[in-house]
């Protein structure tokens, strides 16, 4: 990763057979005020609630700005589904932006 390369455009916007992804953010308010083995432990089972969905192919955890960046496959209902599993754990975190393309 370079340095100063905003996010939208190292994010994917298609699927290897070329439909375009579908994206949202999630602010997790303080997340980057933790303890670091706090962080660690939010990122595993974060990436664990990811990984029960296939039609994820890109997240990225932004911790200077507290956002989780998550780029699928369009699936009705999936980005709810993400982002209230993920509020089930930190009931602070916000979807700030989706784009559904």
């Amino acid at each position: 990763m370079q340095p100063g390369v905003p996010l939208w455009k190292l994010a994917p916007t298609r699927d290897e057979s070329g439909k375009l992804l579908c994206d949202f953010m999630v602010l997790i308010p303080r997340l980057k005020m933790q303890q670091p083995a706090y962080i660690g432990r939010a990122q595993s089972w974060i990436a664990g609630v990811l990984n029960r969905h296939q039609e994820v192919v890109f997240a990225n955890m932004d911790l200077k700005l507290n956002l989780l960046w998550v780029s699928h496959r369009y699936r009705a209902g999936l980005m709810l589904e993400i982002v209230s599993a993920i509020r089930q754990q930190f009931p602070e975190a916000v979807l700030v932006a989706h784009n559904t393309r």
